[in-house]
């Protein structure tokens, strides 16, 4: 038994520190996000739980890369490619993702508060349950992408689709003018 007491202790003290990490387990690998900073090139990285907040990443190639959980506050994005990444769970509040290419990324549950997505490609993203309250939306493009439980609230450039209204509420309304003249060209020809 006493070969096993240092052992035992070792097993028991990593069972309770764990859990009261506040951090994942799993991290970035650091020599991915070295690569990044320093050449704005990284497919198919491992960079979740990565701490980027304020980075220039302007025009940085992402494309498949994991950034799951990672920590995007402010950083300039601008014109980056991140086709098919995972942003699960990002945080890129206050981001400029400005002409980023995020079509069918995965952005669930992502926060997008106050980031700027002015010509931003999401086409075929999946943005569930992710938070664009007060985001710059003009000019950008969601053909194909999953909106069910987003937070669009104060969003500029957001206009719902045509597909989510009935079809008799999708119908543009004459002016009351035009609706007038008929009515009395009807009741003359009675």
């Amino acid at each position: 038994m006493k070969k096993f007491t240092p052992l035992l202790l070792f097993f028991l003290a990593l069972c309770i520190a764990l859990p009261m990490s506040s951090e994942p387990v799993w991290a970035a690998n650091s020599k991915h996000v070295k690569k990044l900073k320093k050449s704005k090139r990284c497919n198919r990285c491992n960079l979740s739980s990565a701490r980027l907040n304020g980075a220039k990443l302007s025009r940085a190639r992402l494309t498949g890369a994991n950034l799951s959980r990672a920590k995007l506050r402010s950083a300039n994005l601008r014109g980056a490619n991140m086709r098919s990444a995972n942003l699960r769970n990002a945080r890129l509040n206050s981001a400029n993702l400005r002409g980023a290419n995020l079509s069918r990324s995965d952005l669930r549950g992502a926060n997008l508060s106050r980031a700027n997505l002015r010509g931003a490609n999401l086409n075929g993203a999946d943005l569930r349950g992710a938070n664009l309250s007060h985001a710059n939306l003009r000019g950008t493009k969601m053909k194909g992408a999953k909106l069910a439980g987003a937070n669009f609230r104060g969003a500029k450039g957001y206009k719902k689709s045509r597909s989510s209204k009935s079809r008799r509420n999708s119908r543009p309304k004459r002016s009351s003018r035009k609706r007038n003249k008929r009515r009395s060209s009807r009741r003359r020809r009675r």
